[in-house]
């Protein structure tokens, strides 16, 4: 089953069982999923939507702070509860072995030496890890990895 078809599932179980919170989470990421496909004129596959998924979730946490600085707790109880229902449609996600594995491997791969070949390195290894491991995280790994 296509993710597409696994979230329109899951909207309509959630209506069914008149679960508003969860349905509002899934409306959202139907809603960001098709406003993509409208925009760039195309039917996203399994791989755009995780990357919707993925952006959605890094807002939802940009939202957490900003209400937690804003002395708003129950808002920001909210969007975790989004959280939860959005990384229900992410891949597994990679233990911090197999990234350091996969960061090796790309650095091996792409002969990288310094700082410089930074972006040659992100490049072999965001379609492997891409919706499996915080890329903000990745990418202080592979900076460490090479020294700068």
């Amino acid at each position: 089953m296509s993710l597409k078809t696994q979230i329109a599932e899951d909207m309509k179980s959630a209506m069914r069982a008149k679960d508003a919170p969860r349905l509002a989470a899934i409306r959202l990421l139907m809603a960001g999923v098709k406003q993509r496909e409208v925009d760039e004129r195309i039917e996203l596959d399994d791989a755009a939507i995780t990357a919707v998924v993925e952006k959605q979730i890094k807002q939802r946490r940009d939202a957490i702070t900003q209400y937690e600085a804003g002395g708003r707790p129950e808002l920001a109880d909210a969007e975790r509860f989004e959280i939860e229902v959005l990384q229900a449609y992410l891949p597994e996600p990679l233990s911090a072995d197999a990234v350091a594995a996969i960061i090796r491997q790309a650095i091996a791969d792409t002969g990288a030496a310094g700082a410089k070949d930074m972006g040659k390195v992100m490049a072999a290894v965001k379609p492997q890890i891409a919706g499996r491991a915080d890329m903000g995280a990745v990418s202080a790994q592979i900076k460490g990895a090479l020294g700068s």
